[in-house]
């Protein structure tokens, strides 16, 4: 991508001279948007003197200045523990977060890196993964509030009722579409076959999920910044939170690890599954009882289709083809598949 001359042509640009003058952090030399990410908006900013990565926290869901400030005090307290993180800035009034015009900035060192998908991982290196998942939920654990350790109670699993209303709902906005194209197509097919499938599987609705805790709330490979083989540095820390913590160890894996053909490399879920439950204290019965809940999640979840039929959002179209096979081809294999996390 050129450089731009500040301020960028771009849309949504960032008030670089207001946010600088609150950071001892020189003048804009170059500043180039980061297209990668689907909710919030992050720039690539050079400046007198450095280089740096300014997020705007434009999420709604997410954007609210204390709880940026709480992910911020996380983020520090784990790198005091030896956590691979990117904590951000301080301005000099030793505010972390910049609120501009009605709107929230942080302003991080900049991390050299690359994002690495699973597949692109040894055994051991998925390992280490695992290792660095399960150090995060620990040093979580040791760091955040007691208070917060306790609460919310885990949330009930989808009821099925629900999802075949809003299957019938989905079919609905996809015939109506026009001009049909192929992803309409896609859409039908695989909204029938998940009605069928949850006809059939209806009986298994998962009870309450299991013991929670803090996590991330986003870990996958456009979150974690590798430097050779080694991960330099978890970013995105928004969905911070408290949740069942076996669960996330779940539905990163099922990202990391999903093929292009919606099925997960199970050779790889092994040792990282193995890691994590050493680096966290998982028991195997955690984690099978994980894998329930996330499968009878992603069995009733339709949020990509619902960004393109009722947001007309189609960020997301892309991953749509390989998330919607994992979830038939999860139900056929579940057996192995929970084998693979507890074995």
């Amino acid at each position: 991508m050129s450089r731009l001359r500040v301020p960028p042509p771009v849309p949504n640009a960032p008030p670089l001279g207001a946010l600088l003058r609150r950071y001892a952090a020189g003048s804009p030399l170059t500043c180039e948007p980061v297209d990668e990410g689907l909710l919030n908006r992050g720039y690539r900013l050079r400046t007198t003197r450095g280089r740096f990565f300014l997020k705007h926290h434009f999420d709604p869901e997410t954007a609210d200045p204390a709880a940026i400030v709480r992910q911020h005090r996380a983020t520090r307290r784990l790198a005091d523990l030896g956590v691979p993180v990117a904590p951000p800035l301080p301005g000099r009034d030793g505010r972390t977060v910049a609120v501009v015009g009605g709107h929230a900035y942080a302003l991080h060192p900049w991390i050299d890196g690359r994002h690495r998908h699973g597949g692109q991982l040894t055994p051991g290196q998925c390992g280490r993964l695992g290792s660095l998942l399960g150090a995060v939920h620990a040093g979580l654990e040791h760091v955040m509030p007691a208070h917060g350790r306790a609460g919310p109670a885990p949330a009930e699993s989808a009821d099925p009722a629900d999802t075949f209303a809003l299957i019938d709902d989905l079919l609905t906005r996809v015939r109506r579409h026009r001009p049909a194209d192929s992803f309409d197509a896609l859409a039908r097919h695989r909204l029938l076959e998940r009605r069928a499938l949850l006809e059939r599987h209806a009986d298994r609705r998962p009870p309450r999920g299991g013991a929670v805790g803090w996590v991330h709330g986003d870990f996958h490979p456009f979150n974690v910044l590798y430097r050779g083989d080694a991960p330099a540095a978890i970013v995105d820390w928004d969905r911070l939170g408290v949740r069942p913590r076996a669960e996330e160890a779940v539905r990163a894996a099922a990202i990391f690890f999903v093929r292009p053909t919606g099925t997960l490399d199970l050779r790889r879920v092994r040792p990282y599954a193995r890691a994590y439950r050493r680096a966290a204290g998982a028991t195997p019965s955690q984690l099978a009882a994980a894998v329930h809940r996330v499968w009878w999640e992603r069995l009733n979840d339709f949020w990509m289709l619902r960004w393109h039929y009722e947001r007309g959002d189609t960020r997301a179209d892309s991953q749509f083809p390989a998330t919607a096979a994992l979830a038939v081809w999860w139900t056929r294999e579940y057996d192995a598949v929970c084998g693979a996390f507890v074995g």
